[in-house]
């Protein structure tokens, strides 16, 4: 962990553990609002093949979102879909081979994250965005996600039209929120369980649903298209025990690759990954 997390994370922790002297309900929003928040710069150099892209942005709920467009116009088209922390110009490296299949690639920058605006971001959020970038520039009939960026797939997927020719690929995805909540909590230090609870009660409040209800493993059971799921035995963010039980389910159209020394960022850039990838769209 760089040090400019750990500074970033011990400030966090000492916020909302003063907070909780006075009130729960003001450091569980405290928390919430840090747990939508990246905590990590996104802002690397951009590749190359990005900065000969076409250039696009859009606005959502008086956001401006941004992205890239390459190998414009194809019928078959693919849209990138990065993690929490992260940006769509970590996915450099699928665009080329995408292109070599004359496929359309697209990738935009999730709201709080690279050239895109905001400061907080939830699943919701980037579901609706996904959503607005099929309705503007598709259709898509591929899609490439990581971590975060793949819990949102889900949740936008299950709510529109598709079939078995959509071809659906989740690396690393975040499969349980309730798992992802636990683990910022346990980052934090934070062991106090009126706390949890009223964090939990804040996700109901916003969105009308538990935190369960956030759960990839819940919406695949909506999910008609054909899935590819690539988790690594070692990813210490998104655990494997929560994929695996979405194997155990067996649904027919999910294909699991299970990978091992990768974690949970090695794992999209890792060359046999990225060629697993590209022949399954």
């Amino acid at each position: 962990m760089k040090i400019q997390q750990k500074l970033a994370i011990g400030f966090i922790r000492t916020k909302i553990t003063l907070l909780g002297i006075f009130s729960t309900r003001k450091a569980a929003e405290a928390a919430f609002g840090a747990f939508c928040t990246p905590v990590m710069s996104s802002s690397i150099k951009e590749k190359d093949i990005f900065t000969n892209a076409e250039r696009l942005e859009f606005s959502l709920n008086g956001i401006l979102v941004k992205g890239f467009r390459c190998n414009h116009p194809q019928q078959h088209k693919i849209l990138l879909l990065h993690g929490f922390s992260s940006s769509a110009n970590n996915f450099y490296h699928y665009v080329a081979p995408l292109v070599e299949k004359n496929y359309e690639v697209l990738a935009f920058d999730a709201l709080a994250h690279g050239a895109s605006g905001g400061r907080t971001v939830n699943a919701m959020d980037y579901a609706e965005m996904i959503k607005k970038v099929i309705g503007l520039y598709g259709p898509v009939q591929g899609f490439v996600s990581h971590s975060f960026g793949g819990i949102a797939l889900s949740l936008a997927m299950e709510t529109m039209q598709h079939d078995a020719a959509t071809k659906i690929v989740l690396i690393a995805p975040a499969t349980e929120t309730s798992s992802a909540v636990d683990g910022a909590f346990k980052m934090l230090g934070l062991k106090n369980e009126q706390l949890r609870k009223e964090f939990d009660n804040i996700i109901f409040e916003r969105s009308g649903h538990e935190t369960s209800w956030f759960s990839i493993r819940r919406a695949m059971n909506n999910i008609k298209a054909s899935v590819l799921w690539i988790h690594d035995e070692n990813d210490d963010i998104t655990p494997l025990d929560d994929a695996l039980k979405v194997k155990e389910d067996n649904h027919p159209n999910v294909e699991f690759m299970i990978t091992k020394g990768l974690g949970h960022r090695k794992i999209y850039r890792d060359n046999t990954v990225v060629d697993a990838i590209v022949k399954f769209l």
